[in-house]
């Protein structure tokens, strides 16, 4: 315990005296904080009065869903701050000065992935806090055991966050430098993109998910399900459509094993460049 503390206060120092990080996580709880002002939206047009928060979205448990879904998107603005901090240690000289100094490269992968998982610990309870005053305040249904219901979303809001950074670490440590890294990301995301609709779409190969799913990317977007065809109002108009929606929105336990093992990998994989490349 004394050493992981050590080994965040190492990193935590390097942040507090990096003005694009602190911008960039400042921005980020900003806009997590500025999910809540959807409840404040309403459309006013004659006799048309639509207010947002009215509609079922703020109640429990779909909150739990709808809230980690929006947040997770937002995740971007971490993984910069993941990313940058790679490439400042290359760029700053300060990764050889950590081992000069005596810090292991086993020492040093361990504190980037502390400072992973601290980002995602604080990024899920803020997120569970903001979804339980809003669905205190909106939601219809205030019974304790239907607020509990669903809090499973919290917890692959947490998985789909250290998989995301630690994938952000491999990057950097890949390739040294932060927009590269970036672009990296977004290469892999298109050519993920392009094999599944290549699966579904040109080679019409039936149950396609069952080979996509452990594609990065994918099982980390499995872990939390788009919420919106989940909402009533949603399914009411496809009825009228005659369109039935047939989902499973529910948290997977293989997606979780999937991702975790993408961790593992992606972490690993961190600390094997670093023993192989002559710093």
């Amino acid at each position: 315990t004394y050493n992981m503390w050590r080994l965040l206060q190492i990193e935590l120092h390097k942040i507090r005296h990096h003005r694009g990080s602190k911008f960039l996580i400042i921005s980020y709880f900003f806009l997590l904080t500025s999910l809540a002002l959807i409840a404040s939206i309403k459309f006013d047009i004659g006799p048309i009065k639509f207010h947002l928060a009215e509609q079922g979205i703020f109640n429990f448990p779909y909150i739990w869903h709808l809230n980690t879904f929006l947040a997770s998107i937002l995740k971007i603005f971490l993984m910069l701050v993941i990313v940058s901090m790679m490439s400042n240690e290359y760029s700053n000289n300060t990764l050889k000065q950590n081992l000069i100094d005596g810090l292991s490269k086993k020492e040093f992968v361990l504190s980037k992935f502390y400072t992973v998982i601290l980002f995602a610990l604080i990024s899920t309870i803020f997120v569970a806090i903001t979804t339980f005053i809003l669905g205190m305040i909106y939601s219809d249904y205030t019974e304790w055991p239907i607020i509990f219901t669903d809090l499973e979303y919290l917890i692959s809001y947490f998985i789909k966050l250290v998989a995301f950074f630690s994938f952000g670490l491999f990057l950097g440590v890949l390739v040294k430098r932060s927009a590269f890294a970036i672009g990296a990301l977004f290469l892999w995301f298109i050519i993920e993109s392009i094999f599944i609709g290549l699966m579904r779409w040109n080679w019409k190969i039936e149950n396609y998910d069952h080979y996509t799913q452990f594609l990065p990317l994918n099982a980390m977007s499995n872990l939390i399900k788009e919420p919106f065809t989940r909402f009533n109002a949603v399914k009411s108009v496809a009825q009228q459509i005659g369109e039935t929606i047939q989902k499973d929105f529910s948290v997977q336990f293989t997606d979780i094993l999937i991702v975790i093992f993408w961790i593992i990998l992606f972490t690993y994989s961190t600390y094997y460049i670093l023993m192989k490349r002559d710093l």
